[in-house]
């Protein structure tokens, strides 16, 4: 993914999209510097989307866990790779097989008794072979394949994790299907947030940890983005010879230091 073209951040935006794991917190410790920075943007009236792709979690939980670390959050501010996954579905009047984590089924329903599509998230140790043989079945039917992320790995407090995206790639193999994807790095996902909010891609700015799918996504979509080294930072990661961000700055308060600078 290549975001060399990306226009840059060269004023204040008029709107902050931010990740949240790796970058506001790790596992269910706040980010040192994280708690005013944040509360420098609120007194700036920039208005804010927080972006996350974890799918094993409903939106209500996530928010209840971000103020019980101390960060006042709306759930509206909160926009969430199942909750897009879940407007392609009804858009077009799907009945899926969900692969998703049983936290999340309340949020998103039970699987259709005589499914038409797949639809997946992540199951963690949820998963097992039974109901991925069924999804490759369904896929190799022709039926849809929506994937709420596609994600390569995520920082937890003991470490990384593997993510979704291996087994997404691995139906994807099998199958010949190609997987749809709702949250980051689609675009969609980006625009979607930004058109909550009024305000256009370049007029924005992403905060995020990730080089590929935040940064290099958000900027592929015509955001300038900034790379924070915390959360799934890896050395190098600043120096990619094709995805360059606006600005890396060593946390997120840095990076919110160097956004209110602007002009």
């Amino acid at each position: 993914m290549s975001a060399s073209a990306a226009p840059s951040l060269v004023h204040r935006p008029k709107a902050v999209l931010i990740d949240l794991a790796g970058v506001l917190h790790v596992g269910e410790g706040a980010i040192e510097g994280a708690f005013p920075a944040l509360a420098r943007l609120r007194a700036a009236g920039l208005p804010l989307r927080f972006l996350t792709n974890t799918t094993r979690t409903p939106r209500r939980t996530i928010v209840a866990k971000l103020r019980k670390m101390g960060f006042a959050i709306d759930e509206g501010e909160l926009q969430t790779a199942p909750h897009a996954a879940q407007l392609l579905v009804r858009e077009r009047g799907l009945h899926p097989l969900y692969l998703i984590h049983p936290d999340l089924a309340a949020e998103i329903g039970p699987s259709a008794a005589e499914p038409d599509s797949v639809v997946m998230g992540d199951m963690g140790p949820h998963l097992d072979y039974a109901r991925l043989n069924a999804a490759f079945r369904l896929l190799m039917a022709g039926k849809p394949f929506i994937a709420m992320a596609k994600n390569r790995y995520f920082m937890e407090e003991d470490g990384l994790s593997l993510d979704m995206g291996a087994f997404v790639a691995g139906l994807e193999f099998s199958s010949g299907a190609k997987a749809e994807i709702a949250g980051k790095p689609a675009a969609g996902f980006f625009h979607s947030a930004l058109n909550g909010l009024g305000v256009a891609a370049a007029d924005a700015v992403l905060i995020g940890d990730d080089l590929h799918d935040d940064v290099g996504a958000a900027r592929a979509a015509g955001i300038p983005a900034i790379l924070v080294r915390t959360g799934k930072f890896r050395p190098g990661d600043d120096a990619h010879p094709e995805i360059r961000p606006d600005f890396v700055a060593e946390d997120f308060a840095e990076a919110v230091d160097w956004l209110l600078d602007l002009g």
